[in-house]
């Protein structure tokens, strides 16, 4: 890790998202995903599972859903067993909502969109049963027993259902430990992609696929907190203030001290900085914008 890496410390929090049916959103990310409303004003709304949300929601009723843009390809939400993965699975089966279960060995995890085209991952971290990784440039994976997989089979539902308890109740609420575990972007160019959240952030490169056209980038040595792509292809534009989807993500790091550090290295790239004292706001140069904020700022 080099100097210049950002704390090891360092979390993601809250995605904010820009929505054109609030209500619509509200109920969807209640009653399929099991996350709770925290808090309600006009025009807003904030969801998660304990003090800090997961979620923001910001309601613009003119806003409109644009493809071949830069912008999120999914945020992940990471439970913290199969059993609530299992439970999350079971009841979007049972009510009847779309999804896709995966197996990428260190985690599995199912893919859905939410109701106006935003994409969510569910996921829960299994270290045990093989690796991922890159080498040579190309996308690597590896079982407990050595021998070498896709990373992208069908999860074994049969299996993940015994972990499932009889009286588990499906239509109960996520639980508290649920977090944001990555964010995944599409962008414009991996290179200026790289060049901003490794040189700019300081997360730490844990491997890029040119064929695969991605990068994924982390702290403390996590599998990824980012994940960038340009499969909306090289020199996506970027959307417009009225579109839907992602209007920034947050990273969390352990003080205004390493905000500062931060500050000091993207000033260093000529990225422009604003926010408030203590936090900063900047947007990579797909337009995608983040939040740096110290620990219960």
């Amino acid at each position: 890790m080099t100097t210049t890496s950002i704390d090891p410390r360092t979390r993601l929090g809250p995605v904010e998202l820009t929505v054109a049916g609030l209500d619509r959103l509200i109920a969807f990310y209640q009653d399929y995903l099991g996350l709770r409303l925290q808090r309600r004003d006009s025009g807003t709304a904030e969801l998660g599972t304990g003090a800090e949300p997961l979620l923001r929601l910001v309601e613009r009723p003119e806003a409109r859903r644009l493809r071949g843009t830069t912008g999120l390809y999914h945020f992940a939400v990471l439970v913290p067993s199969r059993r609530e993965l299992a439970r999350l699975i079971a009841r979007l089966f049972r009510l009847g909502y779309p999804n896709s279960p995966t197996d990428h060995l260190m985690t599995e995890t199912t893919y859905l969109d939410d109701p106006e085209g935003n994409g969510i991952e569910v996921y829960t971290d299994t270290p045990e049963d093989g690796t991922f990784g890159f080498a040579g440039g190309r996308f690597e994976a590896v079982d407990a027993q050595g021998r070498a997989r896709s990373g992208r089979d069908p999860l074994d539902l049969e299996e993940l259902f015994r972990h499932l308890r009889p009286d588990d109740d499906l239509g109960a609420p996520m639980p508290l430990p649920t977090k944001i575990g990555h964010v995944h972007l599409h962008v414009a160019g991996l290179d200026e992609a790289v060049r901003f959240y490794h040189e700019g952030l300081g997360f730490d490169v844990m491997g890029r696929a040119p064929a695969f056209q991605a990068a994924f980038l982390s702290a403390g040595g996590y599998h990824h907190h980012l994940g960038v792509n340009t499969w909306q292809g090289e020199g996506a534009p970027t959307p417009p203030a009225d579109a839907l989807g992602l209007r920034h993500f947050t990273v969390v790091v352990p003080d205004a001290a390493e905000v500062e550090r931060v500050r000091l290295r993207l000033q260093a790239q000529e990225v422009e900085v604003s926010g408030r004292e203590g936090a900063l706001l900047a947007r990579d140069p797909s337009g995608n914008g983040v939040w740096v904020l110290p620990q219960g700022g």
